[in-house]
């Protein structure tokens, strides 16, 4: 058969696929990728004859793990097997390709529908072959295993690290800085921060609601952790959720600790909340961790939970029901406030054991209702409200002071980078700054305008009166769980007097007389 009669060979095109699990190294002039993508090539070129060519298009990922299928440049490179433009995949090793089995089926399924061969550089098989790819799945089980052991060693070391008490790395926590050194990282408290977090801790032991304390870091314009990132990207400095409020609360390395799973060690970073304040937090966390503090628990009513004391025990008086004995589907259930005392160590050592709960309920509700119908008790009670909204706006003034003050600071600062000879760094840092100044202005005028809103309340004392003297419409509009929280902020303390049969309420104004009558 002459030259001219026979036939040309097929083309074989060669996708060279490249990976590092690291970014290190990967900004030299020649790295790992490019030693593995020159070896593919030299084996393709000694292929040449079979007409095999290589695609120009790169497939390299630098900095990606091979235990996982969500890789920008493998996923690039299946979508071009799928499209047909791939007949063959060279790569140095097989690891370099993927180190779970499980991966590794999946992906040479999707070589096998689409007719493309498989090719290792360094170990020398072809998966056109039973024998090549007998060979690729015994390699390939050692990849696993060593991918394996490397996990195994990794979890031990950061196990030692624990309970040596070095902090681990990951994202920094509001109330700490981040200090790098070639020894390793650790945690340096931030006292301005450090502040912040107090605040926040015994903010909640007050309020004990998240949605309360939420909407009172919303005010102050308080945010969590804001850090540049290796990239000098701006990472944090948003409004906090009720998620990330609960990590905070429940973050043992406030109180100088770092937790290992279920275990927790001395951390050699210094604390900066107390223990005991912490240990109150939690106590309270787990009392409302199903309900916040809204009530959600309260299943019978129990419309004074909570405030109720017996005075001769010096103990509180909780709730408790019991239901009418008997087969008649209509029965009735008795509440009662009861003295933990009584409850623990016998009825006979308290001289009033329970209370009825509904009579004690409306006998509270009726002396709520007074304040409205008395005169010289709701001009006390406006007194104290006002004094109250005239103490926020100021509180709110002074954090807008803050914020104009950090504004200065930061356009002084943006002014010094901004003359001074540019840098990437340089511009790293004035694009945080400008971040910063957004963001500072937002919260300035976020504060001005509630304490605005706050003082015209402050010019309409008649319409303050006017809600109070309107309790009996807005009690009935009211359900129960938001009549609950009513009577939590009017009313402070109920004690039970069993000696004079007595019941007193102390309201939370100061200049509100305390109601009382005999039980």
């Amino acid at each position: 058969m002459s030259k001219a009669n026979a036939e040309p060979k097929r083309v074989v095109r060669c996708a060279i696929y490249t990976r590092k699990s690291s970014d290190d190294g990967l900004e030299l002039d020649f790295n790992s990728l490019d030693a593995q993508r020159e070896s593919a090539e030299a084996f393709i070129a000694s292929q040449r004859g079979d007409g095999w060519q290589v695609i120009t298009t790169r497939y390299d990922d630098g900095g990606f793990s091979g235990g996982t299928m969500e890789r920008p440049a493998l996923e690039a490179l299946l979508e071009d097997i799928r499209a047909g433009l791939v007949d063959c995949v060279v790569v140095y090793k097989v690891d370099r390709l993927s180190r779970s089995l499980l991966d590794f089926t999946k992906i040479i399924g999707t070589f096998d529908a689409h007719h493309v061969a498989f090719v290792s550089v360094t170990q020398h098989f072809n998966t056109t072959h039973s024998m090549g790819r007998l060979t690729l799945n015994i390699l390939l089980s050692f990849a696993q295993f060593e991918r394996e052991i490397i996990s195994e060693r990794t979890r031990d070391k950061i196990a030692a690290s624990r309970k040596k008490g070095i902090w681990g790395g990951g994202r920094p926590i509001l109330g700490y800085d981040i200090e790098r050194s070639p020894g390793g990282s650790r945690l340096l408290a931030n006292e301005i921060e450090a502040e912040r977090v107090r605040s926040i801790f015994s903010m909640y032991l007050e309020l004990g609601s998240m949605s309360q304390v939420l909407r009172q870091l919303d005010e102050l314009g308080w945010q969590n952790k804001q850090w540049l990132g290796k990239d000098g990207r701006v990472m944090g400095g948003r409004t906090f959720n009720k998620s990330q409020l609960f990590c905070l609360l429940t973050n043992p390395g406030y109180i100088g600790k770092i937790r290992h799973k279920d275990n927790l060690f001395d951390g050699l970073h210094e604390a900066i909340v107390p223990a005991d304040l912490f240990s109150k937090v939690s106590t309270a966390l787990r009392e409302n961790r199903t309900n916040d503090g809204r009530g959600a628990n309260n299943s019978r009513c129990a419309l004074l939970r909570g405030l109720v004391r017996c005075k001769a025990c010096g103990c509180a008086m909780t709730h408790h029901f019991t239901a009418s004995k008997g087969k008649s589907s209509a029965k009735r259930e008795y509440r009662y406030y009861v003295c933990t005392r009584a409850q623990k160590r016998g009825w006979n050592c308290c001289p009033a054991p329970s209370l009825p709960a509904e009579e004690l309920e409306h006998f509270v509700v009726a002396q709520i209702r007074a304040v409205g119908s008395d005169n010289a008790t709701t001009a006390a009670a406006v007194r104290a409200a006002q004094v109250r909204l005239k103490a926020r706006s100021q509180e709110l003034r002074e954090a807008s002071a803050v914020e104009v003050a950090r504004i200065a600071t930061f356009t002084a600062e943006a002014r010094q980078l901004h003359e001074a000879e540019p840098t990437p760094a340089q511009d790293a840092a004035l694009a945080a700054l400008r971040e910063n100044i957004r963001l500072a202005k937002a919260r300035m005028a976020r504060l001005e305008a509630q304490a605005t809103a706050i003082d015209a309340r402050l010019l309409d004392r008649d319409e303050l009166t006017g809600v109070i003297e309107a309790f009996d419409p807005l009690w009935e509009a009211l359900r129960f769980e938001e009549r609950e929280r009513l009577v939590r902020i009017l009313i402070k303390s109920i004690e039970y007097d069993a000696s004079c049969e007595s019941v007193s309420i102390s309201f939370r104004s100061s200049d509100a007389p305390a109601a009382t009558e005999a039980a």
